[in-house]
């Protein structure tokens, strides 16, 4: 076991102290070595290298169902015969048994829900393909056994939540909801106030105590044996409290992550851990750490919102602007590129990149064509917009426009520039199958973020893909072809060299070249990926170095060749991508 004592005992200093770090690290040393004498296979397992074909779908456990069969099962069988060399891997959204928020809110993390089916259909489903599993360990449900147990004065669990006494000033918290930071629980030593930085009933945990760390530590391995190849660290921003501060982004929070990935390292090596922050872009990428110590992937959550303004607005400045900076720290890293996920746009991230007018324009926008908007709270008590709910689709079809016309060109070329990006994709299961907003879930579930989590049954799902005049059948065929074209080229190899071309305001140009990748024979060729905008005809002249004179280019999404006329002239129509070699 490459266990590396002196690293995990200084980051153990940082959160506890020497006496209880060395306590803790003598706890943590013995956990690992039983893991490794139960799972010797998973140590000798080193990570698999991503490529262009690593593309994650991400997906509620019960998303598609039929009669008297386990969803999870069901989503296995579809998987397998629609997705089948598309895709290479799942985010299974929390499948164990919960309480409220769509399984964020979890009463037991080691059991599936029985609703879903089971641990074995969680082996079935990586028969096929790659798993990604939640870890919500921000929190836990008020109906857990470890907050039930508190409640009952059970001394074991007395430290595990975080009490707040007194009066104290928690103003200055960052608050990612508009609802009370404290909730008052009856226990049986009294009344007392929990941190609830979410909902009252997603309780808090209390890092201070080593014995969490610990549990913790002990759960992600647990996910480790059951198969899951990523952890998506969920709300891990907010880890650590400390009053007087933001309590987001804290040294301490920074630590933990640290120290899961060198004991993962340890006894799991092959397993990669992903922080979902959604924040601004500077904070969200201090999640990389040095490049080899915190996160391997993080979530790139400035992207959809600055790609839905870009496509609104139809000009491409701003998002080549940002793009042409972004850059994952080291080969062991990458950005987890999405654009619609089982929440809804959030608008922090572009804070800084787009002022607070543009912002307003988003919000106006999505808001005359059906769309919500969720607030989170100020320390100057005001609030502000926080997240657009809207399925992007519906984000980028403006009132009375036919679907199947230019909704339906805006969204599939969002699409493309998310998957010619440096990254991994993550797909959401709406968004490959065209699916429209549930207005009806926002009244039912009294949720903003229900208006994109409607679940399917598997019947209609097939009928939708069968019918030639059906939009799903439309999305899905256009959005093959881009997997097909990107799994086909080391140019979109995520450590592939990516260059922003300014070719014309309306146009985000990127140049991906697998030069970086190796010996020749691995290299494959230069892609030019070219989107317009905007809804009118554009012409752009193509650097001299990127073509030769009377030599088509050959376009990897519609298999045509695209002649160049004399310059290097081309014109794309409206909406218009290719992925030119």
């Amino acid at each position: 076991m490459a266990f590396d004592r002196d690293k995990i005992l200084r980051l153990l200093i940082s959160l506890y102290g020497e006496q209880s770090a060395g306590e803790a690290l003598g706890d943590l040393q013995t956990l690992l070595e039983r893991f490794c004498e139960q799972h010797p296979e998973l140590r000798r397992q080193p990570p698999q290298p991503l490529t262009q074909r690593d593309i994650i779908l991400i997906v509620y456990p019960d998303q598609v169902q039929q009669p008297d069969v386990p969803p999870l099962e069901t989503l296995a069988q579809f998987c397998r015969r629609t997705l089948g060399g598309l895709i290479s891997g799942v985010h299974i959204l929390p499948f164990y048994p919960s309480s409220s928020d769509d399984g964020f809110a979890v009463m037991d993390y080691r059991q599936v829900d029985p609703a879903f089916g089971g641990w074995d259909s969680i082996a079935s489903l990586r028969q096929d393909f790659q798993l990604m599993f939640d870890a919500v360990i921000n929190h836990v449900s008020s109906r857990s056994e470890w907050f039930q147990r508190f409640l009952r004065g059970d001394p074991l669990y007395r430290q595990y939540f975080i009490v707040v006494e007194g009066d104290p000033d928690l103003s200055q918290v960052t608050r990612p909801r508009a609802l009370p930071l404290l909730t008052a629980f009856q226990t049986a030593e009294g009344e007392r106030r929990l941190w609830t930085t979410f909902s009252a009933d997603q309780i808090d945990l209390n890092y201070r105590n080593p014995r969490v760390l610990l549990e913790v530590v002990d759960l992600l391995l647990f996910y480790a044996a059951q198969g899951a190849d990523f952890i998506r660290l969920d709300a891990i921003a907010y880890l650590w409290k400390e009053i007087g501060t933001a309590c987001i982004h804290l040294p301490q929070t920074h630590a933990i992550i640290r120290l899961f990935r060198a004991a993962l390292q340890a006894a799991a090596p092959n397993l990669r851990l992903i922080t979902e922050t959604n924040v601004p872009h500077a904070e969200n990428i201090s999640y990389f750490g040095d490049g080899s110590d915190e996160a391997h992937l993080v979530y790139n959550f400035a992207l959809p919102p600055l790609v839905l303004f870009s496509l609104l607005r139809g000009e491409a400045e701003k998002l080549s602007a940002w793009a042409a900076e972004i850059k994952a720290p080291s080969s062991e890293t990458a950005f987890f590129n999405f654009l619609a996920s089982h929440d809804g746009v959030g608008l922090n991230p572009v804070r800084g990149i787009l002022d607070e007018a543009e912002i307003g324009f988003l919000v106006e926008t999505v808001e005359a064509g059906g769309g919500l908007t969720s607030y989170k709270s100020n320390p100057n008590g005001s609030t502000s917009p926080y997240e657009l709910n809207v399925n992007y689709f519906d984000a980028l079809a403006l009132p009375g426009e036919p679907p199947l016309g230019a909704p339906l060109e805006r969204f599939m070329l969002a699409q493309a520039i998310m998957l010619c990006l440096a990254g991994v994709p993550g797909i959401y299961f709406h968004s490959l199958f065209g699916s429209r907003g549930w207005r009806e879930g926002v009244v039912l579930r009294r949720s903003n973020r229900a208006i994109n989590r409607q679940k399917l049954r598997l019947a209609d799902l097939e009928a939708e893909l069968a019918d030639q005049t059906s939009l799903r059948l439309h999305v899905f065929q256009r959005y093959r072809a881009l997997l097909r074209a990107r799994a086909s080229q080391a140019a979109f190899h995520p450590a592939a060299d990516q260059q922003v071309l300014p070719l014309h305001p309306a146009v985000f140009a990127v140049l991906r070249s697998p030069r970086s990748l190796g010996d020749p024979p691995e290299m494959g060729r230069p892609v030019l990926c070219l989107h317009n905008l905007s809804a009118v005809s554009v012409e752009v002249s193509l650097p001299r170095r990127l073509y030769l004179p009377l030599h088509p280019l050959h376009d990897l999404i519609s298999g045509k060749e695209i002649p160049l006329r004399s310059g290097g002239k081309l014109t794309l129509s409206p909406y218009q991508t290719l992925w030119l070699s």
